[in-house]
C-alpha cells in the first residue's frame, strides 16, 4: 500500500473523526451511533492510506509528486 494521504490531510481526518467520536460518546439518542463513522477518519490517518483516494487515483501525498 502506498501512502496517499498528505499531513494536512491527515490532521483534518484526525479532528473530524475525533469529533466524530465525541459525538458517538457524549451525544443522545439513536443518532449517536453515528458518530462511529469517525473510526474511519481517524484509521485512515492513522495508516497514511485512503482506500477511496486509491480507487479515484487521488494523492495528498506531496512525497508521492517527486
Amino acid at each position: 500500500m502506498k501512502k496517499n494521504i498528505g499531513r494536512t490531510d491527515r490532521w483534518i481526518r484526525i479532528v473530524l473523526g475525533v469529533a466524530l467520536l465525541l459525538f458517538a460518546w457524549l451525544g443522545q439518542g439513536n443518532l449517536r451511533w453515528l458518530g462511529l463513522i469517525g473510526i474511519i477518519p481517524v484509521v485512515t490517518a492513522l495508516i497514511g492510506y485512503c482506500p477511496l483516494y486509491a480507487l479515484l487515483k487521488i494523492s495528498t501525498n506531496k512525497s508521492d509528486a517527486k
